[in-house]
């Protein structure tokens, strides 16, 4: 991911720290753990031929590259979706790879939808795109609706219409970025309530270039975090501190789902911060996510110490 992306010598000038939790929240988070919370931890691709003989065995075929994934990670953000349209047919090859594992795929709607033109009279496409994931079925996680970068407040009539008129059995989860959606309290508010009332989730992106869209709402007691790494630079690790405390009052107060999404400018090293990433879940927060196993174990463990 570009978005947000900043030279490493001005990293130490950012302030990382996570805002503290919007008073909206209270409305969302009921103060006491929610019965199983699920937590979700991915990546956005699984076609990284960089994790050839890392993570994936050396001569492991693009074609195969999934039945490996699965075993690394629960969920992935599926990027592929954004650029094409796939059918049912294709759809379930991919979900057969899931068979028998609590996973979750989490498809990008389809850019023609999303950034080209309005999202008026988008019917017939939205309908093929939502057609093809359905396929997923029990694997089916939420959709993620992205505007673009210059799609602004200015157009809010237009995206809370569209946002209206999706289908209320399907979960979604949408993300702006124009800085006009966090300038002014009234218009902020106006957006997380609007999604509030129709049970639709944020998206939450915290990248180095653009801290307001770090932005902490909750509009249900689920959430969506777009975490965008640097290669592992030194400020890499207290930001994953920060977000597992994050995550653990929300698990103690009430959260239902957690989805976290591992992005790098450079994504050969996304395995090494989602084991970083895991080990303190599982520690901080008793659970027992699966994370992602190196083939030389020894090669690559020394990088986290």
């Amino acid at each position: 991911m570009e978005f947000g992306r900043l030279p490493e010598d001005e990293l130490n000038k950012i302030d990382f720290k996570l805002p503290t939790d919007p008073a909206f929240n209270k409305k969302i988070l009921k103060g006491k753990p929610a019965g199983k919370p699920k937590v979700y931890v991915g990546c956005a691709k699984w076609g990284r031929l960089e994790w050839l003989g890392k993570i994936y065995p050396l001569k492991t075929k693009e074609k195969d590259f999934l039945d490996h994934y699965v075993h690394h990670y629960n969920s992935i953000e599926l990027n592929a979706t954004h650029y094409k349209v796939y059918g049912p047919r294709g759809i379930q090859k991919w979900a057969a790879k899931a068979n028998g594992r609590d996973f979750l795929f989490c498809p990008k709607m389809f850019q023609g939808v999303t950034h080209r033109g309005s999202l008026k009279g988008k019917d017939f496409i939205l309908n093929e795109f939502l057609r093809g994931i359905v396929a997923f079925e029990k694997h089916l996680g939420p959709i993620f609706v992205q505007v673009s970068d210059t799609f602004s407040p200015k157009r809010k009539d237009e995206l809370f219409g569209f946002l209206k008129s999706l289908p209320t059995d399907l979960q979604f989860f949408l993300e702006v970025r124009h800085p006009g959606w966090f300038g002014k309290e009234e218009i902020t508010e106006e957006l997380f309530s609007t999604l509030k009332e129709i049970n639709m989730g944020a998206v939450i992106t915290d990248t180095a270039g653009h801290r307001d869209c770090a932005h902490m709402y909750l509009t249900i007691p689920k959430t969506f975090i777009r975490y965008v790494g640097n290669s592992l630079d030194r400020t890499d690790f207290p930001r994953i501190d920060d977000w597992v405390s994050r995550i653990k009052y929300w698990l103690d107060n009430g959260i239902k789902e957690i989805y976290f999404f591992m992005h790098m400018h450079d994504e050969e090293k996304s395995p090494e911060l989602t084991i970083y990433l895991v080990d303190k879940l599982n520690k901080v927060c008793g659970l027992d996510l699966q994370k992602p196993k190196f083939i030389n174990e020894e090669k690559y463990s020394t990088l986290l110490h």
